[in-house]
């Protein structure tokens, strides 16, 4: 893709969705769709944990009126390092969630074969 390609809201989201709920690396989903740099998938993870699926539809080119300080549509970022802090929560939190599914799973398989043997 050239660069500066422009991407719909609808795209962004169901790149966002997919790497959350399959639980891609930005490598794979780059790959999968085509994107350029993975910059991009982190900034529109970083709004859709901020600001929701709605975010992903706000136009944001542009340089912000310097004496507000804040970019119009959007509200105040996190700063850098708790973003970084939440997302690194966030794929913990995913991994402790899969490591309990399977946990959960080999438990009832494993109650499954003793009352099979009984």
């Amino acid at each position: 893709m050239p660069k500066g390609m422009l991407f719909s809201g609808e795209f962004k989201q169901q790149v966002v969705e997919d790497v959350r709920n399959n639980h891609l690396s930005y490598r794979e989903a780059m790959s999968k769709y085509g994107i350029r740099g993975k910059m991009s998938i982190q900034q529109w993870e970083r709004i859709y944990l901020e600001e929701g699926s709605a975010g992903l539809y706000t136009e944001r080119r542009g340089c912000a009126s310097a004496a507000s300080g804040v970019h119009k549509g959007r509200k105040p970022s996190l700063s850098k390092k708790i973003g970084e802090d939440l997302i690194a929560e966030n794929q913990w939190l995913r991994a402790e969630n899969d490591y309990l599914k399977k946990l959960n799973a080999l438990v009832l398989e494993e109650e499954r074969q003793s009352k099979r043997r009984k």
